[in-house]
């Protein structure tokens, strides 16, 4: 005589509900969607708008045409790298934006946290945990297009780039079109954009393995051993920093364009 042992989690159990969970499950995937929505959102108007990202009376450069690449930019805003760019060839809709954005855009469609996020917000792939997934078949990133999310880590490198703009952009802030030194509101978003984006980028799970990565003794290593310390402190609140600058890069982005706008005035603290 023969017994049959049914290999633990080959069969779910046998119940009518498609999950067990009676708390608000929902409330955290739906929030996600609202947040990521309203940034794409935005970013797109952006895209689209193709001015106002300048204000050369405070010496403000909206983030997200940093660094104005193109030979159509504002008079005064390539002030980093030039023009290389000719967008002449190109449909009249293209803007510098869209040139520059495709890097931090990669960076964060790529990064970790934002996978899960939006897998779960707007794919439902699954929508929480102890939910069951919204499709029928996981294949995870093995296939198209999804393998394309293994270049995370290049796209960390141009991060880095990206980022040092950024910290340039809020250095020329402090000082007017005249060259005198003066702090203004904006000068102030501008630095906590930059500080924001920095601890985003830094706290990435790419950055920490690059630093402390394929090491087999931490105490050969000291230099190597403290900068991984310091990331993995940041990368302990990857989450937040990511909510945190994604929301500081639109807020400077339409600060800017609204001064720019000239909606508003730029207040000056110093």
């Amino acid at each position: 005589m023969t017994s049959t042992i049914e290999t633990p989690g080959k069969a779910r159990a046998a119940i009518s509900k498609r999950h067990l969970r009676t708390d608000n499950w929902w409330l955290t995937p739906l929030l996600t969607f609202l947040g990521l929505a309203g940034f794409l959102i935005y970013a797109t108007v952006r895209l689209f708008v193709d001015g106002y990202y300048w204000s050369p009376e405070q010496s403000y450069l909206a983030p997200f045409y940093s660094p104005c690449l193109a030979t159509t930019c504002t008079e005064g805003s390539s002030h980093f790298l030039g023009q290389p760019f000719d967008l002449s060839a190109l449909p009249s809709w293209v803007s510098p934006a869209m040139i520059i954005l495709i890097l931090p855009g990669g960076f964060r469609a790529t990064c970790y946290y934002y996978r899960k996020s939006y897998y779960r917000s707007f794919w439902v792939s699954p929508p929480a945990c102890a939910v069951p997934d919204g499709h029928k078949k996981y294949t995870g990133e093995t296939r198209f297009p999804l393998i394309f999310q293994n270049v995370h880590r290049y796209f960390f490198y141009a991060a880095v780039l990206v980022g040092a703009v950024l910290t340039y952009d809020a250095g020329i802030a402090f000082f007017d079109q005249a060259g005198d030194f003066r702090v203004g509101v904006g000068t102030v978003i501008l630095v906590l954009n930059a500080i924001a984006i920095w601890a985003y980028t830094l706290g990435c799970h790419s950055c920490r393995n690059i630093v402390g990565g394929r090491l087999t003794h931490f105490s050969k290593h000291p230099i190597r051993y403290w900068l991984w310390t310091q990331v993995s402190k940041l990368n302990k609140r990857h989450q937040f920093w990511a909510w945190v600058s994604m929301f500081s890069v639109v807020i400077a982005d339409a600060y800017v364009w609204m001064v720019s706008a000239g909606v508003f005035t730029d207040l000056t603290i110093i």
